[in-house]
């Protein structure tokens, strides 16, 4: 099992972090910074997984890692796990990433988080692996994608439609009509079209 998922840059810097098992914030900060100390003190040249920390767990739990620029993607895991599995599994996120973001960077992990998030939930969810196969998860965030666009679509038309009330050109209608001694006075259009705005932008914020 999959005890935390951590994405930290060189200097130690947090991009994404989730636990998997409950530890207090305090204890959670802790952790990202024994893990980066034990993790960026490795030449490149070794393999890429060690013993946890010892507040993660210890021996009982392995850190296994890939480096990529200015990133360390960093999985904890048990023993049940293969290392050799895991780092394919990082191997796949990473190449997600990359395909959904054109070229990932650190900074695509700052300003989407909530999309950084949504892939890796396609791949890892409650602490087990749930698809590995790339061309699947990329599949699942663009139906995610297409389902925002459509919401937003929706969401949009309300303006669109106040904006076509306000542009009508209506007829110009008599104010007066006069039938033998009968007078009657026409309202003008104009209030109308204020009460229709305002009764859109109303629905607008239901969404």
């Amino acid at each position: 099992m999959i005890k935390a998922i951590l994405i930290f840059n060189n200097h130690g810097k947090p991009r994404l972090i989730r636990f998997y098992q409950y530890f207090a914030e305090d204890m959670q900060q802790q952790i990202i910074r024994e893990t980066f100390h034990l993790v960026s003190k490795r030449d490149d040249n070794v393999c890429n997984f060690l013993e946890g920390g010892s507040l993660i767990g210890g021996s009982d739990y392995k850190l296994i890692y890939r480096h990529y620029a200015t990133l360390y993607f960093v999985f904890c895991v048990d023993s049940s796990e293969s290392e050799l599995g895991i780092l394919d599994l990082i191997q796949v996120f990473v190449e997600t990433l990359d395909k959904c973001f054109e070229n990932v960077c650190e900074l695509d992990l700052i300003f989407h988080m909530d999309k950084v998030h949504y892939i890796l939930q396609e791949v890892v969810m409650g602490g087990m692996v749930l698809e590995t196969n790339m061309n699947e998860i990329v599949a699942q965030v663009e139906v995610q994608n297409r389902m925002e666009k459509s919401e937003g679509g929706l969401s949009a038309a309300p303006a669109r439609a106040v904006s076509a009330v306000k542009n009508m050109n209506l007829p110009e209608i008599p104010r007066n009509i006069n039938i033998g001694d009968i007078n009657i006075k026409v309202p003008s259009l104009s209030p109308l079209k204020s009460v229709l705005a305002v009764g859109t932008q109303l629905h607008s914020s239901w969404f």
